[in-house]
């Protein structure tokens, strides 16, 4: 296939491109190189004759209309997205109009393009959404997010991918576009941006600056690794059936608590610290407003319709993770002089 890949500069999308080029799909990588954006994310695959990038904004209709012109893609895989939810209690503007105006140029070039091509059936447009837009779970773990849990966002940032998804489903719906959903879990792994709970840990315990978590670190989310969630990704893609969303998740709780005090373990391991346990370092805050309480998904339908479920543990995946910062520091150091990077944002 040749698959068009918005935001594959990204932390999400880059896992994509590169597992893509693996794969040996064609990719054209279309991303507007915001500040959360790393172009050394798809370095490894950049002189694949497979691989071509395009530094186009979602926002921008008519170069989304020559992007797919002029490459004519197989398929729309559709990640660029402001995701950052303590950025959007600040300034929720950008996340309107990236994740929903966006999406609707988006859908809008990629119908016109559909149809100039005479509807073709092998055609995809899959978008990737999050497990936030359907709001808050309780602490009974028999109650999970399936694909006919109701939407319920509560912050801008999961309001903004709510509505993104209404509109892919009306597409479909309206202008018979053919498409895919998935929501996904929290992801995490290698190629993180340094703003986001496990990198903000890692490279806080390696200064010996403080591990801020939020509230009392009840909060509970189902961590899936970025390399086992774009092998799902492209599962979908490929087997996923028209018009039906998937929800693609870990299979691992944590409570945010539970979470650092794993990494501290980690890193006391692979890197110990002269003033003693990385623990020493946790320090409470205050909690972000709207906090969902907790996440959790149910993959029954991507598991049983798809045969797809997580390769990497909990465990596992987070002691790579922490060893790729180890030895990445080439990559992240620059990353941290970023607007906002290493500030405490959305205080509301």
């Amino acid at each position: 296939m040749k698959i068009m890949v918005t935001g594959g500069a990204g932390f999400i999308g880059s896992a994509v491109v590169r597992q893509a080029i693996r794969e040996n799909h064609e990719v054209v990588n279309v991303d507007a190189l915001t500040y959360a954006s790393c172009i050394e994310n798809v370095a490894s695959v950049s002189n694949s004759p497979n691989y071509a990038f395009e530094h186009v904004d979602i926002r921008d209709r008519a170069a989304l209309d020559r992007v797919f012109e002029g490459h004519k893609p197989d398929a729309v895989m559709h990640l660029a997205a402001e995701s950052h939810v303590d950025r959007s209690i600040d300034g929720p503007s950008d996340f309107i109009e990236t994740n929903i105006n966006g999406t609707f140029n988006m859908l809008e070039a990629a119908r016109a393009y559909w149809q100039n091509c005479g509807r073709p059936d092998g055609f995809r447009f899959h978008h990737i959404s999050t497990d936030e837009v359907f709001g808050t779970l309780s602490d009974d773990k028999e109650e999970l997010f399936t694909e006919q849990t109701s939407y319920d966002p509560r912050s801008p940032y999961s309001a903004s991918k709510a509505a993104s998804d209404h509109l892919v489903r009306a597409w479909h719906e309206t202008y018979g576009l053919p498409v895919v959903l998935t929501n996904c879990s929290n992801n995490y792994g290698p190629y993180h941006f340094p703003e986001k709970l496990i990198p903000v840990v890692i490279l806080n315990a390696l200064e010996g600056k403080a591990l801020p978590i939020y509230g009392d670190g009840s909060n509970v989310r189902d961590w899936l690794y970025v390399e086992d969630h774009a092998d799902a990704l492209l599962t979908v893609i490929r087997h996923g059936k028209i018009g039906r969303s998937y929800n693609i998740g870990g299979e691992n709780e944590r409570t945010n608590l539970e979470l650092v005090t794993t990494l501290c373990r980690i890193l006391d391991n692979l890197r110990p610290r002269d003033g003693g346990p990385y623990e020493n370092l946790i320090t409470f805050v205050t909690d972000r407003p709207g906090h969902d309480a907790r996440y959790a998904i149910d993959p029954t339908r991507i598991r049983d319709e798809l045969g797809w479920r997580p390769s990497v543990t909990i465990e596992e995946g987070l002691r790579k993770t922490v060893q790729w910062y180890l030895d990445n520091e080439d990559w992240w150091r620059p990353l941290q002089k970023r607007d906002g990077v290493g500030k405490r944002l959305g205080t509301g």
